[in-house]
């Protein structure tokens, strides 16, 4: 699944195509929040020092013993930083070296002060206010916690009105790269993709085009909402080599509303549901990270591969992102899917690692330099 074998061919191959990656141009949305991570705290030993609460299910005792009385939750700011899943991943494509433009709700009429670096990087052009993020980190996962009432001016009209319909279907024609994630907060999403359709994919032109869809845990839409955007994606599929990213939680609840068998939960089960999803909405590749491993499906190439796990992340909130941006890479540079995995995989292990995106040399040190624990 990760052998040093497969790692130095991996660092070989990354290290050969460094000039080529600033070639690609990635075009990417629709979303952007103000991402705040935070710990909470279980005792208060004095102003300075605390004790955090290291577990989702410590935090669930101590929220569920308050049932009939009441409590009071004290959370410790750690960083804040731009957020959603488009602004992370684009950055971390920037990162690397690529040209990218990106477009979402980043502030309106003018740039929020967290994106400012972003804005350095990329070509970045915003049509409303940022949504706002509270990020529970513990040990074991996340709580993400949202504010997302400026999401709803992220729709067609905006997107038309405020960036421009000739200069959108511009963007989508010069990219080697497109991306359009976090459908499950964009609730004009599928509205968006079904003009963009009819707008703008007739029209291309030249080679065919990498698409990367995310729904970003779509428990809370409804299974119309959710089998109307997996319509739309096989669609989308005529004009372009389309990629769908799911984590594990997202893989189930896809292959749920699909009426697929989910009693197996061992990885090559779960390899088994991709394939399902994948010959189920007829796409190039289907790609599922879980926390310690990651696999890909497409029609003559399945792959799994175990990422550099740490129990203890100096951050969690964006490592998937990070791990589609990887992968995604490899994809651009032609690489079959253990390699593109083993990119997203090092991708994610840096970022969560270091909290920083790394550049392309940085995922060659990882590769020739690989983490023990």
């Amino acid at each position: 699944m990760n052998t040093p074998e497969l790692r130095t061919h991996g660092a070989d191959k990354l290290q050969a195509a460094t000039t080529q990656v600033s070639g690609f141009n990635a075009f990417l949305g629709l979303d952007g929040f103000v991402d705040e991570i935070l710990h909470v705290v279980d005792k208060r030993e004095s102003t300075d020092k605390y004790q955090r609460l290291t577990t989702i299910a410590k935090y669930a005792e101590r929220l569920a013993a308050a049932a009939g009385k009441s409590t009071n939750v004290e959370m410790v700011n750690q960083l804040t930083k731009l957020g959603g899943n488009g602004p992370i991943m684009a950055n971390a494509l920037a990162s690397f070296g690529m040209k990218v433009c990106y477009l979402g709700n980043l502030g309106y009429p003018s740039l929020h002060p967290v994106f400012a670096d972003f804005a350095k990087l990329a070509e970045v052009h915003s049509i409303a206010e940022p949504g706002y993020t509270d990020a529970l980190e513990f040990e074991d996962g996340k709580i993400i916690c949202g504010k997302h009432t400026s999401l709803r001016e992220v729709n067609w009209e905006s997107i038309k009105t405020r960036f421009g319909h000739n200069k959108f279907a511009a963007k989508v024609q010069s990219a080697d790269f497109v991306a359009f994630v976090n459908w499950t907060m964009l609730t004009c999403m599928n509205d968006m993709w079904s003009a963009i359709l009819k707008e703008v994919c007739p029209a291309l032109t030249g080679p065919r085009r990498k698409i990367f869809f995310d729904l970003a845990d779509p428990e809370k839409r409804t299974r119309a909402d959710i089998l109307q955007a997996l319509s739309l994606i096989t669609q989308f599929e005529q004009h372009f080599d389309a990629i769908l990213g799911l984590n594990e939680k997202e893989a189930y609840e896809i292959g749920g509303h699909l009426g697929f068998n989910l009693s197996d939960r061992s990885p090559a089960g779960l390899l088994k549901l991709a394939t399902q999803i994948r010959e189920h909405i007829a796409i190039n590749t289907v790609v599922v990270h879980p926390v310690t491993f990651a696999l890909a499906v497409s029609a003559a190439d399945a792959a799994i591969v175990e990422g550099p796990f740490t129990p203890k992340p100096l951050i969690t909130t964006g490592a998937g992102d990070h791990f589609n941006a990887g992968f995604s890479l490899g994809k651009l540079l032609g690489f079959d899917n253990a390699h593109s995995l083993l990119t997203g995989v090092t991708t994610s292990g840096f970022y969560v690692r270091s909290a920083k995106s790394p550049g392309v040399d940085d995922l060659v040190c990882l590769l020739r330099n690989w983490p023990t624990k």
